[in-house]
């Protein structure tokens, strides 16, 4: 029987414009797959409403962020409207090497820099339906001042010019619908042969032993 901690996880980045619905659609994922990890971010932006330091990101100074730079704690960071944001290391490689599935939210410009540093990691663009729903959510979502919305717009018509560096991509149109869809590549993705090596060698063992059981028996 297959076994995950006989596996190293797959590390899943999960990325789209401000206000695509990617942290809707992992949370979404995560209540249904309750393995997977979740890999948090640091930030140096202040924390939105409802939101809890340690469970959506770290919140953290400037000074406490330019420290894990200098300590080689990062796995990658970037500047993002004005505030930086970057991806533990040592948190992500201890849940890949219990064999746990990661997500890591991620923004476009950090997802890329992600890709150039990690190579076999899976990566995922949420879209939004239209440029004319995205501006509709982020306002809604009434967390920006008039020139941070129009700076996370003009930002949201350059990356999505990204989507095609991406090896998934899901439309997230109907919240219900986007979440299946990402549940499904993660098991898609638990089943390549080469994320199975270790779980199945047992059994190609013992169909190895059979062989020798069978030699020189000329029927097939």
């Amino acid at each position: 029987m297959s076994n995950r901690s006989d596996m190293k996880g797959s590390f899943i980045i999960i990325s789209s414009p401000s206000g695509g619905g990617k942290g809707t659609l992992i949370r979404e994922v995560m209540m249904t797959m309750p393995d997977i990890g979740y890999s948090v971010s640091y930030t140096t932006r202040a924390p939105r409403f409802g939101e809890e330091h340690g469970r959506e990101y770290f919140f953290i100074s400037k000074a406490e962020f330019d420290d894990l730079i200098a300590g080689n704690d990062l796995l990658e960071y970037a500047e993002v409207h004005g505030n930086m944001y970057g991806t533990s290391r040592s948190q992500t490689e201890a849940m890949l090497e219990q064999g746990r599935d990661v997500i890591l939210e991620i923004d476009v410009q950090g997802a890329l820099n992600m890709m150039e540093k990690v190579p076999d990691l899976v990566s995922v663009f949420i879209l939004p339906p239209s440029f004319e729903v995205l501006e509709a959510r982020l306002t809604a979502r009434n967390t920006e001042d008039v020139e941070g919305l129009a700076l996370r717009l003009r930002n949201a018509v350059n990356e999505v010019a990204q989507y095609e560096r991406f090896q998934y991509v899901i439309v997230n149109d109907v919240v219900s619908t986007a979440s299946r869809m990402l549940g499904s590549i993660i098991c898609a993705e638990r089943q390549k042969r080469i994320r199975q090596t270790a779980s199945i060698q047992g059994i190609l063992d013992s169909f190895a032993r059979a062989k020798h059981t069978f030699a020189g028996d000329n029927h097939t």
